[in-house]
């Protein structure tokens, strides 16, 4: 079977790191055929290419493509279009009362939590850590959630597209998805909140030399990727929690150190590209301008040339170089923001609830480039006859 194509199958989907290890030690860089790219799988290539803007791009536009507009954003310029939009959301983002938001969010956990201990089982992915992340995200936009069962589908379909390089089927109704996204965060600077990020934002844009489209589209990609990257590793990282011996208890000791083994042991981002605008080599191989480039993340995260015992969780684990949040002029925005969330959640869980286990299997949704889980059946409860711990 093809070597990408097989990281899909159910089976290597629970657990693709030795299909990744295996892919590596063959050939570290190579090419492949069906997404017509270079495909790399260690730490130290990934980490030069997301590093070096002179010769990998973002912006496809530097390698002589057509990008449509409306996928113009903080996501996909490269310098100098792309610092003065970072440089607007970053003002915003740091104006932020994060200390305030932080505790009003830690309340709404608490509550959930506790609504959801007292049933048998519940659906991890799509009662907590869905909501949880959509709550927070256009919380800190300073926007009303919209409605669990319109918004959900919908992300997951532009999350389906980015894997349209495999699956040519998902790529139209991924551009559809995207448009009535971009649809519902066209108003937002037209009527802006008091408060949050948009707020901020509104007010100093029309003073930033960036287009407004840009701005549009960057802070619709924040709403996405905040929501997308911050319920994924919430499932993502509760699941190695609650099937790893002890791991909850170790995640107490250490919350910040241990959301970065989380992270790094089972990213949400597996994959991310660039292009070559000017002759590259890496791995022995020389990689030409106009050559897209696959960055295989997950595969980077368990490089044992970069990490000792890459297979094993360590909460402790420390330093920890991962590549979860990207590098660069393009990593991410909202990090900070992720990891404090994941700290929240888990370790609400891990304090208030430390019987919590898994009842299922986790299910995982078939992507590749973001990773991620379908449902995830847990329960909050002692086991029968035991005596919850205090």
């Amino acid at each position: 079977m093809d070597p990408i194509l097989d990281l899909a199958r159910p089976s290597i989907l629970r657990n693709p790191y030795p299909a990744y290890a295996r892919l590596r030690e063959a050939s570290p860089v190579f090419w492949h055929e069906l997404l017509g790219s270079w495909v790399l799988t260690r730490h130290a290539d990934c980490l030069a290419v997301l590093t070096d803007g002179h010769r990998f791009a973002s912006d496809w536009r530097r390698a002589g493509e057509d990008v449509p507009a409306p996928l113009l954003s903080v996501q996909t310029l490269d310098p100098p279009e792309h610092t003065a939009v970072r440089h607007l959301l970053l003002d915003g983002f740091r104006a932020q009362d994060h200390r305030g938001r932080q505790e009003e969010l830690e309340r709404e956990i608490a509550d959930l939590l506790a609504a959801l201990a007292d049933r048998p089982s519940f659906d991890l992915v799509g009662e907590l850590a869905e909501p949880v992340a959509l709550r927070s995200v256009t919380a800190f936009l300073g926007v009303p959630a919209p409605a669990l069962d319109w918004f959900v589908p919908m992300s997951r379909t532009v999350v389906d597209g980015m894997d349209a390089g495999l699956w040519p089927e998902k790529h139209e109704p991924a551009v559809s998805a995207r448009a009535q996204l971009a649809e519902y965060a066209g108003g937002w600077l037209a009527d802006p909140p008091k408060e949050g990020l948009i707020a901020h934002v509104a007010e100093r844009a029309p003073d930033s030399g960036v287009a407004e489209t840009v701005v549009r589209n960057s802070l619709r990609a924040v709403l996405h990727a905040g929501y997308e990257s911050a319920s994924r590793l919430l499932g993502n990282a509760s699941a190695a929690l609650l099937t790893t011996p002890g791991a909850l208890d170790a995640f107490r000791a250490d919350p910040a150190t241990a959301v970065d083994e989380l992270i790094r042991y089972d990213a949400p981002v597996q994959a991310d590209a660039r292009v070559c605008v000017a002759d590259t080599e890496l791995g022995g191989v020389t990689i030409r301008a106009g050559d897209p480039v696959t960055l295989l993340l997950g595969a980077a995260h368990h490089d044992p040339l970069r990490f000792d015992q890459p297979a094993e969780l360590r909460l402790d684990r420390t330093p920890n170089p991962h590549l979860g949040f990207g590098r660069g002029a393009h990593a991410c925005l909202g990090a900070s923001m992720a990891i404090r969330l994941a700290g929240s959640v888990l370790g609400a869980l891990a304090r208030d609830h430390p019987d919590a286990r898994a009842v299922a299997e986790p299910i995982h949704r078939r992507n590749l480039t973001l990773r991620g889980l379908d449902r995830f059946e847990v329960t909050l409860r002692p086991r029968v006859g035991e005596e919850a711990r205090t």
